[in-house]
């Protein structure tokens, strides 16, 4: 691995790092909101899962001879503008913002890795699957809505919000790191099929969305 390539990795478990801790903070927030011990229990238990993956991605940081702290720096603005900007007022909210604005941006992320080798790919793809939260979030919306039909829309519009935000996100964190905007272009092959992934990413959203019982 040459030093760009190498730049490039370490820009990426570091903002993979900072976004898992992050998502403990949220999550361990969102947990206050649950209406039942049992969705508060099933959001604690997520968040312990999210701070698992930070430990384990600031210690291969480390292994590169990155400092963790250092490496997450850089991408702690745009990532705090996002979370800052898509606050959730409700417990529903909460879980839409984890399943479509989170899976969103792990698809992004996801797109990347798979242009890095082992182990670093295999880490970040470990890292970045379900914990859990996608079934449960889907249960608990859909269930909600069946409840109450009022609420599809306004989550509806909410859903389209985040993608919004988690699109000009991904902008931001690709802007701030030269290499790991190279990566990008080059494990795509070009401007064209950087424009391919963003369709893919998009389309995932779009089933995401209908899984939740919401108009995308």
């Amino acid at each position: 691995m040459d030093a760009v390539d190498e730049q490039a990795v370490i820009d990426l478990l570091g903002v993979l790092s900072y976004a898992e801790l992050t998502a403990f903070d949220r999550l361990a927030e969102d947990a206050r909101l649950a209406p039942t011990l049992a969705g508060r229990a099933a959001l604690a238990r997520m968040a312990a899962a999210e701070i698992d993956h930070h430990v384990r991605l600031t210690a291969r940081l480390t292994e590169l001879g990155a400092d963790p702290m250092t490496a997450m720096a850089p991408f702690v603005p745009a990532l705090d503008a996002f979370h800052e900007s898509t606050r959730p007022r409700t417990w529903l909210e909460g879980l839409v913002k984890a399943y479509v604005g989170d899976g969103l941006a792990s698809d992004f992320y996801r797109e990347i890795a798979a242009h890095l080798p082992d182990p670093d790919r295999a880490l970040i793809l470990d890292v970045l699957a379900d914990t859990g939260h996608a079934d449960f979030a889907v249960r608990e919306v859909r269930s909600a809505i069946a409840t109450d039909r009022t609420l599809s829309g306004r989550l509806a519009l909410w859903g389209r919000r985040l993608v919004g935000e988690a699109v000009r996100q991904s902008q931001a964190v690709i802007a701030e790191r030269d290499q790991l905007a190279a990566l990008i272009v080059e494990g795509t092959g070009d401007f064209a099929g950087i424009a391919r992934l963003i369709d893919r990413i998009t389309g995932a959203h779009t089933e995401r969305m209908e899984t939740l019982g919401l108009n995308p």
